[in-house]
C-alpha cells in the first residue's frame, strides 16, 4: 500500500526524532537500523527510501538533536535574562541533563562515537555544534563575572561536557553530584554569589 507524501514526510520525521533520542541514549554502535525503525513503529523496509546508510541517519538525527538542544538552551536563557551565563552552565551541568541523555546534548552522548567513525558529514556537524557553543559562550562573556572573562570558551565548554560525561559513568549519585557541583562552582561560582 502506497502512503501519501504527507504521511511519508511524517514517517521520516518520526524516524529522525526516534533516532535522535535512541542514538543519544545508546550510542552509534548501541542500536541498529531495525531497532530504530521498530521503535518508530515502522518496518525497516522503508529505511533506504529515505537514508543512504545508518551514517546518513546518524548525521540527520544528530543535527535534529543539536537543534532541539539549542532551542532548549535559548528558551532557558530567555527565562534568566539577569544571569544568562549562569543559567546556561547550570542547565547544561545538571542532574536533568545527566539523567536524560536521550533529550540532551550530542556532545557528551555521542562525541566519542563520532570521533571513531569515518563519517566526514557527522564530524562536520559536531564541529559546527562545538563552534556554536563557543560562539554562544563568547557572546555571553560580557555577562560573565569579571574573574571568568579571561577564561577561554573552549576550556569552559570542555569542562561542562566532561562533567556530564563523568557524572553519567559513575555509579554513585553522590559522586556524580559532587563532580557536577564542583564544575558549576568552578565556572560560575557558588549559587547566590558571583565570582569576583
Amino acid at each position: 500500500m502506497r502512503v501519501s507524501r504527507e504521511k511519508a514526510r511524517e514517517n521520516l520525521e518520526l524516524v529522525i526524532e526516534t533516532a535522535a533520542r535512541l542514538l543519544r541514549e545508546r550510542g552509534l554502535e548501541g542500536i541498529g537500523v531495525v531497532d530504530i525503525m521498530k521503535a518508530a513503529g515502522l518496518t525497516h523496509g522503508g529505511f533506504y527510501r529515505n537514508f543512504t546508510s545508518k551514517d546518513d541517519l546518524a548525521t540527520q538525527a544528530s543535527g535534529r538533536a543539536a537543534s532541539s538542544m539549542k532551542a532548549t538552551m535559548i528558551a532557558g536563557l530567555a527565562q534568566s535574562p539577569d544571569e544568562p551565563f549562569r543559567a546556561l552552565v547550570e542547565c547544561y551541568v545538571s542532574q536533568g541533563h545527566r539523567e536524560n541523555p536521550g533529550a540532551g546534548c550530542i556532545l557528551p552522548a555521542l562525541a566519542a562515537d563520532a570521533a571513531r567513525r569515518d563519517n566526514p558529514a557527522l564530524r562536520a556537524l559536531f564541529t559546527a555544534v562545538i563552534q556554536d557553543y563557543l560562539d554562544q559562550l563568547a557572546k555571553l562573556a560580557s555577562a560573565m563575572p569579571e574573574a571568568l572573562r579571561e577564561r577561554h570558551p573552549s576550556a569552559i565548554l570542555s569542562e561542562m561536557v566532561g562533567a556530564v560525561i563523568l557524572s553519567r559513568v559513575v555509579v554513585d549519585d553522590e559522586m556524580a553530584d559532587l563532580l557536577m557541583g564542583a564544575v558549576v562552582t568552578d565556572i560560575v561560582g557558588a549559587p547566590g554569589r558571583t565570582a569576583a
